[in-house]
């Protein structure tokens, strides 16, 4: 994987996000930041707009992150930054500064999908983990009126696959435990929080500042 931000790999090809990004640029002016910066700091400013979300709380978002890799051995940089440091590294786009922004990152995972037979077969219960269900959705029409800048980065897409999977499940998001959520920017993170139904839309700024987003609520900023 090159270095730096990721390019086009088949320039040739149609880039997938290229209607999203057509319709980005008639809602506002396209600048030299990295252009997936953009789609994602636009959702954060449209949030801010309507609801009030200051940057720190994107950048508590970042900084949750960060102190969540000094315990993970797998991850990709594990040193412990302060909320400071996030809102002082240089600013890429809107409220997203280099340190609430994912570096270029190669990497691979693997899972056994198995019937509960092997499993118990096997004793695996204290290892398995049973999927209650799952969903696969894409762009909605909202996607694409030019209406909200949130939709463009997938809100609506990620809404729409939370409500199958809740109905399929019997359960709700009261009952979610555990969310490993894509925190390619800080600023996605905060809108998919509302989109899974984490919390209350336009309640985001709260649920972070009481920390529901960490595995530990290992500190009280002010």
């Amino acid at each position: 994987m090159e270095s730096g931000i990721l390019k086009r790999a088949f320039p040739n090809i149609t880039y997938p996000p290229d209607k999203h990004l057509e319709v980005m640029k008639k809602i506002v002016p396209v600048t030299k930041a990295p252009i997936v910066s953009q789609v994602y700091g636009n959702a954060g400013i449209e949030h801010q707009e309507k609801y009030g979300t200051k940057d720190i709380h994107f950048a508590k978002i970042g900084y949750k992150n960060h102190k969540h890799s000094v315990n993970n051995s797998y991850a990709q940089f594990r040193t412990e930054l302060t909320l400071e440091d996030i809102l002082n590294s240089p600013r890429v786009y809107g409220p997203l500064t280099r340190l609430q922004c994912s570096p270029t990152s190669d990497g691979a995972a693997a899972v056994i999908i198995c019937s509960e037979d092997f499993v118990k077969m096997h004793k695996l219960e204290d290892q398995a983990v049973e999927i209650l269900a799952t969903a696969l959705t894409t762009d909605t029409k909202s996607s694409f009126d030019g209406k909200s800048r949130m939709s463009i980065a997938g809100y609506d897409m990620t809404m729409e696959a939370a409500r199958q999977v809740f109905s399929k499940s019997g359960r709700t998001p009261k009952e979610v435990q555990v969310c490993e959520l894509h925190d390619c920017f800080s600023a996605n993170e905060l809108i998919t929080y509302e989109a899974l139904g984490l919390c209350e839309e336009g309640k985001a700024a709260e649920y972070i500042d009481k920390y529901e987003n960490a595995i530990l609520k290992f500190v009280q900023l002010t």
